[in-house]
């Protein structure tokens, strides 16, 4: 791989903006060039998402787009930041194991532990394997350094957590791909500001980006053209999301190495959450909803925010573009007010994240009333 940098070192443009644009690029262009086929295939095996009691689709639609993404991902990755998968040496096998995982469910449905068991193993070899972890909390709760066990520990049960949140947002059509894209661009210009030794991180997430835009190309097209990104899309970009979430809260813990440079950002922990707070906010909201009804919390209904906002009469295209734009306001809220006491400001990220999921049920019975 040596070899590659050489070769990059060679053309007269800076190597670090080539590995961007060319990983951008080459991620979009096999998204959208292996999508028909996988369209074309679902079809004639009838590798189909039926319509069900969450769906808010009336026919039958592929749902294999995730392997795609991470087609697009793996190789564009393992070229261009080829140095995340030397430091982390996990990372590709806990891909392979969530795609093979995401495809059997999608095709013949899982039953919840298996799924949960898989999670939890790919989880544990990135956090033990890899020691990609959560160490300290910075404040919050009154929480700073977690001892090693404690820090596994959380997480791993993090791990778990976000990556079905993000599964839960994938309802409607662009949701979760444009979140995903939202969330990786914010990432992604994070480590670029944070120094060079981060920029395999952000070659990382323009990669996921380019995947993505190829695949809502699809995914926001007509009934011809449309699929679905899937478990297996929505485990993999949330595995991914979890991973470079976490990696930018460890970027300001103190540690030492070569070309390491140490910054500091004590709401980092709480920047974080906000950046993540639609998956977040969607499953504590509906849990929530199920427990006050004294039902299952894992029990399926249409009482995510996308089904509230469809339920206004809003076009799937429309209620995305809402939910983005208010979840990216309080992403604004926290990066603004970033310097102030870190529970304070994660109370009222909570809150405003909480707002959102109630604002449809306002207008709802505002519109009802008159």
């Amino acid at each position: 791989m040596d070899k590659i940098d050489a070769f990059f070192q060679t053309i007269n443009f800076p190597s670090f903006y080539l590995k961007v644009i060319l990983s951008f690029i080459t991620s979009l262009l096999i998204t959208y060039y292996s999508i028909p086929t996988i369209i074309k295939i679902s079809r004639r095996k009838n590798l189909m998402d039926e319509p069900g009691q969450r769906s808010s689709h009336e026919r039958k639609i592929p749902n294999l787009g995730g392997i795609a993404l991470f087609f697009a991902i793996s190789v564009s990755a393992s070229i261009y930041a080829y140095q995340l998968f030397d430091l982390y040496k996990f990372l590709f096998a806990s891909l392979v194991i969530l795609l093979y995982i995401g495809v059997m469910d999608d095709i013949v449905v899982m039953r919840a532990y298996k799924k949960l068991v898989a999670q939890l193993v790919v989880s544990a070899m990135l956090v033990i394997g890899s020691d990609v972890r959560i160490r300290n909390l910075f404040g919050v709760f009154g929480v700073y350094e977690l001892n090693y066990f404690l820090s596994v520990v959380f997480s791993i049960i993090t791990f778990i957590i976000l990556v079905n949140a993000f599964n839960l947002i994938d309802g409607i059509d662009g949701l979760a791909g444009s979140y995903g894209l939202i969330c990786f661009g914010l990432f992604g210009i994070s480590y670029y500001r944070l120094g060079e030794y981060n920029y395999p991180l952000v070659i990382l997430s323009t990669t996921i980006m380019g995947s993505i835009i190829g695949f809502l190309f699809y995914n926001l097209s007509d009934r011809t053209k449309k699929i679905f990104m899937g478990d297996t899309g929505s485990m993999v970009l949330g595995f991914l999301l979890t991973f470079t979430a976490i990696c930018f809260i460890d970027i300001f813990i103190a540690k030492r190495g070569p070309g390491v440079v140490y910054y500091h950002l004590n709401a980092a922990p709480v920047i974080a959450v906000a950046i993540l707070i639609l998956p977040i906010i969607d499953t504590l909201n509906v849990i929530i909803i199920r427990l006050a009804e004294k039902r299952s919390p894992f029990e399926a209904d249409k009482n995510h925010i996308h089904h509230k906002l469809l339920r206004m009469g809003l076009s799937h295209k429309r209620a995305t573009f809402y939910i983005i734009s208010y979840y990216l306001f309080i992403v604004l809220v926290a990066y603004f007010l970033r310097h102030i006491e870190n529970n304070s400001l994660l109370v009222l990220i909570i809150s405003l994240g909480f707002l959102g999921a109630y604002l449809p049920d306002i207008f709802m019975r505002k519109k009802i009333k008159n």
